[in-house]
């Protein structure tokens, strides 16, 4: 019996964190083309490359992560598994995984600013450098 509610738990799970990562991405890679855009200087073809590279990274290493934690333990094995502590494993499980990726939200948005300031300071930089 537990095994079913473990798989259970699976389907649950799954379909969840792939559509929270599929959900964060969309929206954080539609907003971060802009900045790519800036980024690059208005070469659209490698802002938007770039773009896109980020963008699977960014699913491959949440989705990674969220298979890797997908194990469910933490009860009893003697006793069957409730519908209370499957219920728990699995807010647990998919909270975690909701902080993680709110984490991994915010070193991108970090890493897109980063990006934004470097490319001005060198805009900055070479317009005062006179040219031969």
């Amino acid at each position: 019996m537990d095994n079913i509610k473990i798989i259970i738990g699976y389907i649950i799970y799954l379909p969840i964190v792939i559509s929270l990562t599929i959900y964060t991405s969309k929206i954080l890679f539609k907003n971060g083309r802009l900045f790519m855009i800036d980024i690059f200087k208005g070469k659209d073809d490698i802002a938007l490359a770039t773009n896109k590279l980020f963008e699977i990274g960014f699913y491959l290493i949440n989705l990674g992560f969220a298979l890797y934690i997908m194990k469910i333990y933490g009860y009893a094995p003697n006793y069957e598994m409730s519908n209370q502590t499957l219920m728990e494993i699995l807010s647990k499980k998919i909270g975690g995984f909701t902080i993680y990726l709110g984490i991994m939200l915010f070193f991108n948005l970090f890493l897109f600013f980063r990006g934004r300031k470097k490319s001005r300071e060198v805009s900055r930089i070479t317009r005062k450098v006179p040219k031969p």
